[in-house]
């Protein structure tokens, strides 16, 4: 993986530290809930960095009060897509905007596919770099426990 030795995806708060314990996690939210962030869950099998488009697990959580579901329905999540990237996501909405004010990683692939840099020649000798997810050279339905 480029510029990351440890081959972890590194998206969202935390990426660089240990996988955050459900105990961790649940502090988390409940800081999100106390600022009055609404809560969802996403997941995805292409971390790729532009790849800000996850499918959503479930509804948006406006209106929670209680940390606890949150992590039911990241439970459900981890249930269904095992093998996926999944990351919750807090909303601040106080301005009458949905923003992101907390966005992190909860779950990883056990093989996590990584990245590799492609390098192409253009007109007059001109080189461009661009990313490649190594997780794309299988079709989606044949990704997950790569």
């Amino acid at each position: 993986m480029m510029t990351n030795p440890t081959g972890r995806v590194t998206q969202g708060q935390f990426s660089f530290l240990p996988d955050l314990t459900d105990a961790e996690i649940v502090l988390q939210v409940e800081y999100g809930l106390s600022k009055g962030y609404a809560w969802s869950v996403e997941y995805t099998d292409d971390a790729h960095p532009r790849n800000t488009y996850w499918e959503m697990y479930g509804m948006p959580m406006f209106d929670l009060k209680d940390a606890a579901g949150v992590m039911t329905e990241l439970a459900a999540c981890r249930a269904t897509f095992p093998e996926h990237y999944i990351r919750l996501m807090a909303f601040d909405s106080t301005r009458g905007i949905e923003s992101v004010a907390m966005s992190f990683i909860v779950n990883r692939p056990s093989k996590e596919p990584g990245f590799g840099l492609v390098r192409m020649e253009g007109r007059n000798r001109e080189i461009r770099y661009t990313v490649h997810s190594y997780a794309t050279d299988r079709p989606e339905n044949e990704r997950g426990g790569q």
